[in-house]
């Protein structure tokens, strides 16, 4: 029912593809316009609104290496690394 169209960006001029899927999607959600920015256009669009992220450092309570994280540690619960929590969550 869909195909793909090509697209161009308002914000850069280049040309995108909006794919039968996005498509599908959209109708889905009922909106009514096709995007009108590239997905990297709207990215930056999007972190441009939110500001930069903070980050804080913490001790890994795992490895006990430097742990970067979004959010401000507490001490009443652990913080791991990105290599430790991704082995917790393999298990």
């Amino acid at each position: 029912m869909y195909e793909d169209k090509t697209l161009v960006c308002k914000e850069c001029g280049k040309e995108f593809v909006f794919t039968a899927g996005e498509q599908e999607f959209y109708a889905e959600r009922g909106f009514q316009n096709e995007p009108q920015r590239c997905k990297s256009c709207r990215d930056a669009r999007k972190n441009a609104a939110r500001g930069p992220r903070e980050f804080f450092t913490a001790t890994c309570a795992a490895c006990g290496g430097e742990a970067r994280v979004p959010f401000e540690p507490k001490s009443d619960r652990p913080v791991y690394c990105s290599e430790c929590f991704a082995k917790m969550r393999e298990q």
